[in-house]
């Protein structure tokens, strides 16, 4: 039997009917030549039974046991998945009947070392926050491996249920790592580490469910303490950052907690730059806050701009902009 064009990865655990909605839509696809590889993580109510539904007809659908938290099913699935393209989904969300099509597409144009997104959209309406709404424009506005590549340390710009890539490329890069971590943005920033690019299909092709019970929500492996954990890890690696010996614009809890992993990471903070100047003076982390006018003054080293206050983010990049300075040459965006 030929192995299929692409393995639908997808752990679940205790999703009910919803997991049947989220079948229905694989099983629509406008694309046939797929498997769907089900991790049972440990089910213990009638997901399991809607799953094997899937299975008695269609034979593309396949269920095997986990029970060991999420990263190890998504591994397990990466080693018996069969397709040479890997399409992650979760089991209560919904997708486009062209995701399959038009993700692979645009994945065998760009090739095996690029991880392929898509449009989003949030859903029921009525759950989803004024932020996370936000935060799916933001996804949406980045198309061009370049705008997501210069977005990878402001958020997460791949939902992970939308990720598409290389079953052997991500294999080779060490899979998914435990590491009390998100797991997709630890991966996606490894694999940016490593020469991998990004591209999106300018279209919706993921309904993504909101639940206010979801693992993100609900687990300190995804809080912002872990997020800029994560991003300090691998903040050494952009090219203007080698040297790490920066600035930090901000002095609120992001470029506090920021600065912590930062300096854990072997960064040298110069100073944290006010934008408002109500700090100047003080000490943060040990290192002096100054102002704008010391900052112009000073040695010219990159710019961390770290910042989740409504506007503060965009205001700070109008400003570096304005002095000549440029994004991912002189500074990079954090938050």
């Amino acid at each position: 039997m030929n192995s299929p064009a692409v393995s639908i990865l997808m752990p679940f655990k205790n999703t009910g009917l919803l997991i049947s909605h989220a079948l229905e839509s694989l099983a629509s696809q406008t694309m046939i030549d797929f498997e769907v590889i089900m991790v049972d993580d440990g089910s213990s109510d009638d997901s399991r039974k809607r799953a094997l539904e899937f299975c008695d007809r269609d034979s593309r659908f396949l269920i095997v046991n986990g029970g060991q938290g999420l990263v190890p099913s998504l591994n397990l699935g990466l080693e018996l998945a069969k397709g040479k393209w890997i399409a992650r989904f979760d089991s209560d969300d919904v997708c486009h009947p062209e995701r399959l099509a038009l993700q692979l597409r645009t994945a065998d144009l760009y090739g095996e070392r690029t991880v392929v997104s898509c449009r989003v959209r949030s859903f029921p309406h009525s759950q989803v926050s004024i932020g996370y709404r936000r935060y799916e424009e933001w996804i949406n506005s980045l198309e061009s491996p370049e705008d997501i590549e210069h977005g990878l340390f402001i958020e997460s710009p791949v939902p992970h249920p939308t990720a598409f890539y290389s079953r052997a490329e991500v294999i080779s890069a060490g899979g998914y790592r435990d590491l009390g971590l998100p797991e997709d943005y630890e991966l996606w920033l490894r694999l940016w580490s490593l020469g991998f690019k990004f591209a999106r299909v300018p279209k919706a092709l993921l309904a993504w469910r909101e639940r206010a019970d979801r693992l993100s929500r609900t687990s300190s492996v995804y809080s912002l303490s872990s997020f800029y954990r994560t991003k300090a890890m691998y903040l050494g690696r952009v090219p203007c950052l080698r040297g790490k010996k920066v600035f930090v614009a901000g002095t609120g809890q992001t470029a506090r907690r920021l600065g912590k992993y930062m300096q854990r990471e072997g960064f040298h903070i110069e100073a944290f730059l006010a934008p408002d100047n109500a700090q100047t003076g003080k000490l943060l982390r040990g290192r002096p806050v100054i102002s704008g006018a010391q900052w112009e003054r000073s040695e010219k080293l990159p710019v961390i701009v770290a910042s989740r206050k409504p506007g503060a983010s965009a205001m700070i990049q109008g400003y570096l902009e304005d002095k000549g300075l440029q994004n991912w040459l002189d500074f990079v965006l954090c938050s």
